[in-house]
């Protein structure tokens, strides 16, 4: 009997500090078999989502032009076998949100609200969960222009519109993202401007647009229960579509390295899953989580 008291108190005392870290959702923790199950994703408090533009793995992951996402990379974990869905990159952009690409095959602006098919932030808002999207460029709350701040801003990055139930109020401007990272949502993604987001501008300005805007996030992230993943839509055409994935923040191990062959449909179940969603948008239902590299 003392035994398995000693057992229960060591179980009690694991969970304890599992929920702590916010890791218990997914721990798999023994039960009365005595057996154990390995962590699979853990459960942050925030996650946010940063995606960049037009650049293959080997542009960005060991550059001297990108040294802030490289050191994202170094405390952090890399997703040395990450790749996008297709070309260009309005498709992309909904597979990564709704695990499909709603046949969206260009880039031309879509009709608002052509598609009720689930997605990330639908998930979310009906579990009862916060969502957001922080768009550079975008002229005000909710704004569904095509294009704006002289073309810099494009509607084709941010697939949210797309979908009539994502409340147009969820998108947000940048400079609405808060200074107080408490108060933001549960997942959300960063969209930069066609500049900073390499588009049409160099890595060098990108990586440094990213440490400026996301770089106090990130380092209260490392000790707050909290994530910033940097990903790219696609590649330059050159590389097979493989394109930097790094993962940063407190339930990250760092300097992890996973060669798994990952996309942006694992990308999406693994966001659902540490959101404790029960639901998993067309893709990502097949899917298998972003293993390897956490805590």
């Amino acid at each position: 009997m003392a035994v398995f008291a000693g057992r229960a108190r060591s179980r009690r005392v694991l969970l304890s500090i599992a929920s702590a870290f916010g890791l218990t959702a997914g721990l798999g923790l023994w039960a009365g078999t005595g057996t154990s199950s390995a962590v699979a994703v853990p459960s942050p408090a925030h996650v946010v989502v940063v995606v960049l533009e037009n650049h293959a793995y080997s542009q960005v992951i060991g550059s001297s032009s990108a040294p802030y996402i490289n050191s994202l990379r170094t405390g952090g974990a890399n997703l040395t076998q990450f790749y996008a869905e297709t070309h260009p990159s309005q498709p992309n952009y909904y597979a990564m949100f709704s695990g499909g690409t709603q046949g969206i095959t260009g880039d031309a602006c879509v009709t608002i609200g052509f598609s009720s098919a689930a997605n990330l932030a639908s998930e979310l808002i009906a579990a009862g969960k916060t969502w957001g999207s922080y768009n550079e460029g975008l002229p005000g709350q909710g704004s569904t222009v095509c294009t704006s701040s002289g073309g810099k801003y494009a509607q084709k990055h941010n697939p949210w519109f797309g979908f009539r139930n994502v409340p147009a109020s969820t998108a947000y401007t940048m400079g609405q993202f808060p200074t107080d990272y408490t108060k933001l949502p549960k997942v959300s993604f960063v969209i930069p401007n066609l500049c900073n987001d390499m588009h049409d501008c160099s890595v060098s300005t990108g990586d440094t647009w990213l440490k400026s805007n996301l770089g106090a996030y990130a380092t209260w992230a490392k000790s707050n229960n909290s994530l910033l993943v940097v990903t790219f839509d696609e590649d330059n055409r050159l590389s097979g579509n493989r394109i930097a994935t790094v993962v940063y923040g407190q339930p990250v191990a760092p300097g992890s390295t996973s060669a798994t062959t990952y996309n942006h449909y694992n990308l999406l179940r693994t966001l659902e899953d540490m959101a404790g969603l029960t639901a998993h948008a067309g893709n990502a239902a097949s899917a298998s989580d972003i293993t390897g590299i956490w805590n």
